[in-house]
């Protein structure tokens, strides 16, 4: 399966201003690196959390589920491409 998009000629005459958003161009270097290492620290923050985890206390565990599915909720829907289904 191959990452490359193309687009189609427009075949109605008129010419589309702007450039085909692929995958391969929507973050600069900068901007995907910062992001990961956000959620990369969202991540590693919540398995630090897990060290004051003992059966007395169950907040570390709900600190954790929360952070996981933070760094796993965020980059699939409001970073990710899921609304892009109808583009091509």
């Amino acid at each position: 399966m191959s990452s490359k998009i193309t687009g189609q000629a427009n075949t109605s005459g008129s010419a589309q201003a702007g450039t085909i958003q692929t995958p391969q161009n929507e973050n600069s270097l900068v901007t995907s690196i910062a992001l990961f290492v956000v959620m990369i620290a969202l991540f590693l923050g919540s398995v630090y959390s897990l060290t004051w985890l003992t059966l007395d206390n169950y907040w570390p565990m709900a600190i954790c589920l929360g952070l996981f599915a933070l760094a796993f909720w965020i980059p699939m829907t409001v970073l990710g491409r899921s609304d892009s289904a109808g583009e091509n």
